[in-house]
This record gives structure tokens, sequence and C-alpha cells, in this order.
């Protein structure tokens, strides 16, 4: 495997017109789900100049005015010129209802291990997870970092810089020797601009960019930009909004910013716009968190998970597991672990995550939060998939492979 290489991971602000769509998505399913906890939606959404488009079906015994989540979203998400804002805007819908059955209205908190055992996939996906000691969070550090530089631009633009418009995206490339991270080779930031305020002049802007964003986000951070690191500040495009108004945004387009910077692999399914009956979304988040407590647990240095679900079946079809020559047991082996001690039936996952209830405990929603900044590795959320509670156990596991 190669050992010295530069990697390179983009993310974007929750003002890029793809995260729009996706906290779209994401709130109508909290919206259904704080009131229903059993109900079922399924949504996709689009955006371009002033227009919405939200496609629907759902399952549930409540009502939710999707328009009016759109255009909240858009409003909180900072657009509010006459080109685009949320009371202005034109939202069109497609909506369908289906039958009870469909939604599988089962309260899995009420149900047997043998019930559970009972209930079977209704989608195909193979769903990976991943996780690797670069940084605190067991996240590679090109994504780590494009997330908190993009979250610096929003801090900013509520704060010092308020010249910024919501759009944004941010790309950081990191030099590495012997398969570990040993220097930030690059960064570039697109920056757009609100066009009722202007921004200060080049040089002026450049020295408020590095005060104000680059330098907070690498606060702590062990490996920081050096004197040979390239920084491209792309302000071309000055008095420029960009957003919805410049380029199109979809939903689930931003998979693997949403996942590991394609620093490791993802399905490629959408996660935002789902309920968690879907298992290629809760599929995802267990696969991170088996992946994070074999990294804890010190069974390995890096892992990749890979589990293949299939219709008709209750449990992945495999469970395939990749330490890239970190192991201190076999791979083979630490599947027979996972196998053992974690439970990878979809609404055991529903019922261990608490998926159903979280959105009506977390105050502005629970998966809304989930779709800027990634759904995998937030340190700021209290995931449940991002805990290490099984760390000891796999531990001792590995203490008795040794001993015997």
């Amino acid at each position: 495997m190669k050992k010295d290489f530069i990697f390179t991971s983009e993310s974007v602000t929750e003002g890029h017109p793809d995260k729009i769509c996706d906290q779209i998505v994401d709130t109508i399913v909290d919206r259904f789900l704080q009131v229903d906890p059993l109900a079922y939606v399924d949504a996709e959404c689009a955006i371009a100049q002033a227009m919405v488009f939200i496609a629907a079906q759902f399952s549930s015994t409540t009502i939710v005015g999707i328009p009016l989540v759109a255009r909240e979203v858009i409003s909180q998400a900072g657009y509010n010129s006459e080109e685009l804002n949320g009371k202005t805007c034109t939202v069109l819908t497609s909506l369908k209802e289906l039958p009870p059955e469909v939604g599988r209205r089962l309260d899995e908190s009420a149900l047997s291990d043998d019930e559970l055992d009972r209930i079977m996939v209704r989608h195909q996906v193979n769903a990976f997870g991943y996780a690797c000691t670069q940084t605190p969070a067991f996240m590679p550090l090109p994504i780590w970092l494009a997330h908190k530089l993009a979250r610096r631009i929003t801090a900013a633009r509520y704060t010092t810089l308020p010249f910024l418009a919501p759009d944004g995206k941010t790309q950081v490339s990191v030099q590495y020797r012997g398969g570990r991270p040993c220097r930030i080779h690059s960064l570039t930031l697109q920056i757009c601009f609100d066009n009722s305020t202007a921004p200060p002049l080049s040089r002026q802007l450049e020295e408020l960019i590095m005060e104000q964003i680059i330098e907070p986000a690498f606060f702590k951070e062990q490996i920081v930009p050096d004197a040979d690191t390239r920084i491209h500040i792309e302000t071309d495009n000055t008095l420029v909004s960009g957003g919805p108004m410049a380029h199109f945004g979809l939903s689930g387009r931003k998979t693997a910013i949403d996942t590991y910077g394609e620093f490791a692999r993802n399905s490629g399914s959408a996660l935002s716009g789902k309920s968690p009956v879907r298992i290629d979304r809760i599929g995802t988040y267990m696969a991170r968190y088996a992946a994070k407590n074999i990294v804890a647990a010190g069974l390995a240095d890096e892992c990749e998970l890979q589990l293949s679900y299939s219709v008709g079946l209750c449990r992945p079809v495999s469970v395939q597991v990749e330490t890239f020559g970190t192991g201190r047991i076999e791979d083979s082996a630490i599947a027979t672990l996972l196998n053992r001690h974690f439970d990878f039936r979809p609404f055991s996952i529903i019922k261990d995550f608490k998926l159903r209830s979280m959105p009506g405990t977390i105050k502005g929603g629970f998966y809304r939060k989930l779709a800027a900044y990634g759904q995998v590795g937030r340190m700021d959320i209290g995931l449940p998939w991002e805990m290490t509670d099984k760390a000891p156990l796999l531990r001792e596991e590995l203490r008795k492979n040794k001993c015997g």
C-alpha cells in the first residue's frame, strides 16, 4: 500500500445549495418524528435560482407543512435578499401518502429478540464505516480540517466578517509520509460575499480571513500550515453571493463530505432525507460505530468496515474488515468479534441508537444537525455511533487472544 502521498478532501458551508437541500429534507424527517416517532418518510429536494422542488413520500399520523420547512431553512441559512429569501421563493412539491404497512409502524423498544430477528431488510446496500488514529475523533485529517474551516467561515459570517455570504467551500491537502500525516500541503477557501455589504480590499481581506478563519481552525491542531503551505483564497467573484442564484443544489449529492472525504469508501447512497428504517442510512452509522470501537480498543490503527445487506434477510450477508496491515490480530478474527458483540439487525440499530426518539429530545431537531459538516466524526452533538463504549470489551478480547 502506498505510504507517501498527498490526499485532498473538501467541505462546504451550510449555505451551499446542496447543503440547503440536505437540511430541508432532514428537517422534514425531524418534523415527522417529533410528533409521530413511528412515521416513515423519504424526501428529496432540488433548488435553483429562487425555486425549490421537494418530492416526498410518507406514512404518518401527523401532517407536516413541507413548504414552510423549506422557507424556514432558506431564511435561517442567511438568504434574505430580493433574489432569494424564504418568504418569496417558489416552493413546488410532489407528495405521496403511503399506507401504514409501508411505514413498518413497529415500536422496536417493545419487541423481543425473536421479533427483531423476523424483521427483514427492505433495501440492499453496502454500508461502509471507517476510523483511524489521525485525529482525536478517529477521522482522516483532511476531511476533519476541511469541516473545521467550513464551520469557521459560517461562524465568522455571524460575528466578525458580516460581509461574507452563506455559501462557501474549503479544501485541504495533507501530505503523508509512512502512511501518517506530516504537514499541510495546501489550503483553498472559496469565499462568497453579501451583495449588500462591500468587502475590504483584497490584501486586507486575505489578512482578515487568515486571522478570523484559518488560524482559529488550526488552534490546538498538532499539524498546522507552515511557511511552504500554499494558501489560496478564491476572491475573484467579489460581490457575487454564490448560493442557489449561482449554482444548483440537490439533496444527497455530498455523500463523501458527509462521511470520510473519500479517504475511505462510502456506499454512494444519500443519507439525508431518510427515516431510521432505511438501512442505507443507519447501516452507515452502525458501520462507523463498529470501526471506531475497533480502533479505540487498539485492535488496529486504521479500519474500514463493510456491511452488506440484502433484501429479505435481517442480518448482513457479510461483515468485511480491512485494517490495511495495522491490525493486532487477523482481519477475519476482528470480523468474528464484531459478529459476536455487535447487533447489526436494522431494528436493533434503531433501538440501540434511539433513532426514532432523538428528534424529539434535541432542540432544533436531530437529523437537521447532521445535514452539514459531516454525519460521522462529529464531536459536538453526542452522536450514539461516535461512542466507544464497546472498546473495553474488544480490548479484553484482544488480551485473551494474545494470551491464548
